[in-house]
């Protein structure tokens, strides 16, 4: 393939570049010099990474390696993929921090669950290395075995939780076979509710999965006896799963910025919603992810309007930095009218690689970028790569993705009403669901030419999700066509304000302590509800809270909303104590409570100055009721008696 030097030394202008053609072989002496010296390397080589890996010893941390073969290279526009080898070297060339890990053991105890004799001859094959157990629905057709190599039992799986390492099944007409059974079966009496406990579950029943997404259920392997290759390769995987494995811990939890609960009373509830495999659950005030059942799916976070929930794999701020300087880069090198086409590793780089070697290869104007999970990609993905001068941006989904994508159906449903907002004209984002690659060339082809932004944002931030999209928001509101001040956006966005309506309002300020960012306040000096709608995050703990049901939300994103002073949203006359003048609550609320109470209420008889009381403030009220001697129990009217069962019983025989 050619290699436009002049190209890449102008995207990368900080490195130094050197070109070889055939480094691996005749050239391997230049590599082990470079290689050898201090400083960060890259190879734009990744077939024969496994060899510089050995050549490079110690020095491996140091290195990076990037395919500009088959993602630009090996193309009929190979010739004009100068700028996006650039692109591909500088986006590599952002560290990305370590993440954390979760340790998962196994002992190697195994339930095979099953309905026929398919199940006891995987059952064979794993004896030698597994502790074996096998569970079939019925026992009525089965011979039993000459010998016990391993146990076979009746049972029904009614329910299953844990994970690898550590399930728990829950199991009805469980049944042990009597050894003297002959040419069938014999079981003792069965019996329900049993807990059985295993490392690794491999289920040949043909029922429905017994997890959530179970294909990404670590330890639960599942395979249909019809398919004799899918039950080998599930029996092969499963021999493999003993000992200690480390899987990345794919999401942190920060709980004190939570919005899900405040008093009993739900708001944000979007992860609990979106997660596939039910590894989030509510604790509190807050939600808990299970680390062990998480498979890395990402939604959760993406979807989090607070930071509570980060992905770590990589955190968002090192996703948008190493973005940047993808775009940067090709910007500097020549490039125009970027297609960012997002993808995962073991869908879509095959995808990619076909169509390299056996198509047209990707244009030269669509930058491929690898991510764990397309689902992690958030709104702050989106809106800072059109700051950063993309014109488009696909998202390379399988034809049947494994999991649920109502995620990243709605994250593309807020960027294209912020996007069309702000005068972005055309199709801008879309999903791309092909296994196949012709089509995947088809569909970019088809894209055409889209204007970017005139004048790329620079900007490089750090922290979380939602600082980065703020600042994100108010570049590209800068750097757009048609920048307008206000744009709704559809139900579930975490941007907005909310809508009051005054008239219901009391000003009790239960919103105000249900709120968890701050968006709303009171004010210590009157009776009054102040919003921040910067700090919204569309929760909806308000909401819920107030008890005249007078709150309701208005997703938009206000691009004024960071420079605006707080918002009076109802403000009233406050209450002054009667007797020292204290202000000690909102005058309507106390005159009306005094009109209800006054000749309607025993402790307030008509024309009596008790009513007093309630004008005045909490300390007044306790001296004033102190110096009068006010008996709270005098006068009370009697009640009646509260009926027994022995008064209903006479009144049935007709005694009462």
């Amino acid at each position: 393939m050619r290699l436009d030097v002049a190209a890449i030394r102008r995207g990368c202008p900080s490195s130094e570049i050197k070109s070889f053609s055939h480094l691996c072989g005749a050239e391997l002496d230049h590599f082990r010099k470079i290689a050898a010296a201090e400083g960060a390397l890259t190879v734009a080589c990744t077939q024969q990474a496994a060899q510089f890996s050995d050549e490079a010893g110690n020095r491996l941390d140091a290195i990076n390696f990037v395919n500009v073969r088959e993602t630009a290279g090996w193309s009929r526009d190979g010739a004009r993929a100068g700028a996006k080898m650039a692109a591909l070297l500088a986006s590599a060339s952002v560290p990305a921090p370590d993440y954390p890990l979760v340790t998962l053991s196994s002992q190697g105890v195994i339930l095979i669950y099953g309905r026929d004799e398919a199940a006891i001859e995987a059952g064979r094959l794993l004896a030698d290395h597994l502790d074996v157990t096998v569970m079939l629905k019925q026992l009525d057709d089965i011979t039993p075995p000459a010998a016990t190599v391993f146990p076979i039992v009746k049972g029904t799986i009614r329910s299953a939780k844990g994970h690898f390492g550590a399930f728990e099944l829950a199991i009805d007409n469980y049944a042990r076979p009597r050894p003297s059974s002959r040419d069938r079966f014999v079981v003792d009496a069965a019996r329900s509710g049993v807990t059985s406990r295993c490392d690794i579950v491999l289920d040949l029943s043909g029922d429905m999965p017994l997890f959530p997404a179970h294909d990404l259920r670590d330890g639960y392997l599942r395979a249909d006896t019809n398919d004799p290759a899918a039950v080998l390769r599930a029996v092969l995987i499963a021999r493999d799963l003993v000992g200690s494995f480390d899987k990345p811990k794919y999401v942190d939890v920060a709980p004190a910025l939570c919005a899900h609960s405040r008093s009993k009373r739900t708001g944000c509830h979007r992860c609990l919603d979106l997660c596939p495999t039910g590894a989030i659950t509510p604790v509190g005030d807050h939600v808990a992810i299970d680390p062990n059942i998480c498979a890395g799916c990402g939604q959760c976070a993406a979807a989090c309007p607070t930071g509570a929930a980060s992905y770590t794999l990589p955190p968002a701020d090192t996703q948008l930095q190493r973005i940047r300087a993808m775009l940067l880069a090709y910007r500097e090198a020549g490039g125009a009218n970027a297609v960012l086409l997002f993808h995962d590793s073991p869908h879509g780089t095959p995808l990619i690689d076909a169509l390299a070697r056996h198509g047209d290869g990707l244009p030269a104007n669509v930058l491929p970028f690898a991510v764990n999970e397309l689902t992690q990609l958030g709104l702050e993905a989106i809106v800072g790569a059109f700051a950063y001068g993309v014109s488009a941006v696909r998202y390379l989904l399988r034809a049947k993705p494994r999991h649920d994508v109502t995620g990243l159906s709605q994250t593309i449903g807020t960027a294209e009403a912020i996007l069309g907002g702000l005068g972005f004209a055309g199709r801008r984002l879309a999903t791309i669901e092909t296994d196949d690659p012709d089509a995947l060339g088809e569909h970019l082809a088809d894209i055409g030419t889209l204007a970017a932004v005139a004048t790329p944002a620079t900007f490089k931030t750090v922290g979380k999700r939602r600082d980065l999209l703020r600042f994100g928001l108010s570049e590209l509101h800068r750097l757009a066509p048609n920048p307008v001040d206000v744009i709704a956006l559809p139900k579930g966005a975490p941007i907005g304000a909310i809508r009051v309506d005054a008239s219901g309002c009391t000003l009790c300020l239960s919103c105000v302590s249900a709120c968890p960012t701050g968006a709303l306040r009171d004010d210590p000096e009157r009776p009054v509800l102040k919003f921040i709608e910067d700090a919204c995050v569309q929760c909806g703990l308000c909401q819920s809270t107030c008890p005249e049901k007078v709150i309701s939300l208005a997703p938009q994103i206000d691009f004024r909303a960071a420079r605006a002073p707080a918002a009076v949203l109802k403000e009233e006359e406050p209450a002054l104590c009667v007797r020292c003048g204290t202000p000690f609550g909102v005058k309507s609320t106390i005159d009306r409570i005094a009109a209800k109470l006054e000749g309607r209420h025993w402790m307030y008889p008509a024309g009596n100055k008790r009513i007093e009381t309630l004008r005045m403030c909490a300390d007044c009220r306790v001296i004033v009721t102190s110096e009068q001697q006010f008996d709270p129990f005098k006068g009370v009217p009697e009640r009646t008696p509260p009926r027994t069962t022995d008064d209903y019983l006479r009144q049935r025989e007709g005694k009462d």
